[in-house]
């Protein structure tokens, strides 16, 4: 079920009220049977698959808890990665490692063509794998205790708001409010509905105007100039923030309609000054994910500066690999690593700062430059994400650098500044504001006003569009 899309507000505005009209010894039973509805939606059969995942890691977790015995404990944990890891790999990247290795089988006159498999791949696998797997390795490192609630731990893993694209959140985080499924105040309900109005904004108005134009010019970039590619690619670093960005307010507005307080997944991380700050503020819980899980497991910065560099590529690469199964993916998580590594040796044992301050004429400069540079280095790594294969992001580098404007060039620069003014401005107020919720700062005249105008080209968009589906659906 897409976030924005007519059945989803119909579904919202059933399960809200409903749910607060049942007692609360139902209400987590409810929001199971609402959660799995709402991902059955799309495919019912690959509920089985979000079963599969909850029954194992809440046996593992409590296995794991009980026993005093190390091996045992690392058994188990081995069979969640095991089970986790393995319907993740068949779903996901089992045609794409065929694919490789048919390149290399070629040459030795072997075919492979017999293996590949007609796979759907199941929206937001990636998110909820990450999510139960985290649990048993919490309780496995002696960070937690496993519930002792099968129910309250399936709708830790299926919560519905964030189920198929995050925020990927901890047990430790998120598990407390579902064990007490607190009612919702009314500073939480203001919250909620400024939050699901600036997702709705972003997501419908900006990231899928967007979406359109790119999707357009990425279809045939042979038909298209120099600036106008360049343009597309500008768009795309618009659409694919306002797109996720977007997400995430609507997912932690609905959350709020029922009490539920998720981890904010994105802070203005186009005002980034470095890439390391990038990746502070670009998704936190995948970030923070890749770091707690994979680069600390593999020693961070422990053992030396170049093993660092190699636990810090490895997890990025890995992190490319996370996004798609497809070698632009591997590139893009590598120029990352790169650019990181490279950061880290300049910056020695400074530390970045994470806010800027307005000092004199002279910092905001060098605030500037910085901040230009990280984003051009940021829109490079985006054409590898964006390019359905390196044919095509070569193709479009080699347009960029034989350059040519063509015509229309003023339309052009007015299209692309506009969409980078608005979802630059959001950031700016949402920064200077402190508050994703920034709307409540309003006076209640102007912000009814706000709420009447951008809800109403919101529904008149998706009543005259079919609804683009969110871009991080296909991870």
């Amino acid at each position: 079920m897409l976030f924005n899309s007519f059945i989803f507000l119909i579904f919202l505005g059933v399960v809200i009220p409903v749910y607060y009209l049942l007692s609360k010894r139902y209400r987590t039973w409810f929001l199971i049977a609402c959660s799995y509805f709402f991902y059955g939606y799309w495919d019912w059969r690959f509920l089985s698959l979000i079963l599969v995942s909850t029954l194992v890691d809440f046996i593992a977790g409590k296995k794991i808890y009980k026993t005093s015995n190390v091996r045992h404990k690392k058994y188990f944990l081995f069979l969640s990665l095991l089970a986790n890891l393995g319907i993740l790999g068949f779903f996901k990247y089992f045609n794409f490692f065929v694919d490789s290795f048919q390149n290399l089988s070629a040459a030795f006159n072997v075919q492979l063509d017999f293996l590949h498999l007609n796979v759907l791949l199941p929206v937001g696998i990636s998110f909820y794998t990450f999510q139960t797997l985290s649990y048993t390795i919490d309780v496995y490192r002696g960070r937690l205790e496993p519930t002792d609630s099968f129910p309250d731990f399936a709708l830790y893993v299926a919560f519905f708001p964030q189920l198929v694209a995050g925020p990927i959140e901890r047990a430790v985080h998120l598990l407390p409010q579902i064990q007490k499924l607190p009612v919702a105040t009314r500073q939480d309900f203001r919250e909620g509905f400024a939050l699901l109005t600036i997702g709705m904004f972003k997501k419908v108005l900006i990231g899928d105007t967007c979406g359109r134009i790119v999707d357009h010019i990425f279809s045939q970039p042979s038909l298209y100039t120099s600036l106008e590619l360049f343009m597309a690619l500008v768009l795309f670093s618009v659409q694919i923030y306002a797109d996720f960005s977007g997400y995430s307010n609507i997912a932690r507005g609905t959350a709020k309609f029922l009490g539920i307080h998720l981890i904010e997944n994105f802070n203005q991380p186009y005002l980034s000054a470095s890439i390391t700050e990038f990746w502070r503020r670009w998704h936190i819980s995948l970030s923070s994910w890749l770091k707690d899980y994979l680069y600390i497991s593999l020693g961070g910065n422990r053992r030396g500066k170049l093993r660092t560099y190699v636990n810090l590529m490895t997890t990025m690469l890995l992190g490319g690999l996370w996004h798609g199964a497809n070698w632009t993916f591997v590139v893009w998580g590598g120029l990352h690593g790169t650019y990181l590594a490279v950061h880290k040796i300049i910056l020695g044992q400074k530390k970045t700062a994470e806010r800027f301050y307005y000092k004199n004429p002279a910092t905001f400069f060098i605030f500037l430059l910085k901040l230009i540079l990280t984003n051009l280095l940021v829109l490079l790594t985006w054409l590898f994400f964006r390019a359905p294969n390196f044919q095509a992001a070569f193709f479009i580098i080699g347009r960029f650098v034989h350059w040519e404007s063509g015509e229309n060039v003023s339309q052009i620069i007015t299209i692309m500044l506009t969409f980078v003014f608005v979802i630059a401005f959001l950031d700016i107020v949402e920064y200077s504001s402190s508050t994703h919720a920034f709307l409540l700062k309003l006076k209640k005249p102007v912000l009814y006003a706000v709420y009447a105008v951008v809800w109403y080209f919101v529904l008149l968009y998706m009543y005259q569009a079919t609804p683009m589906p969110f871009i991080y659906f296909q991870f």
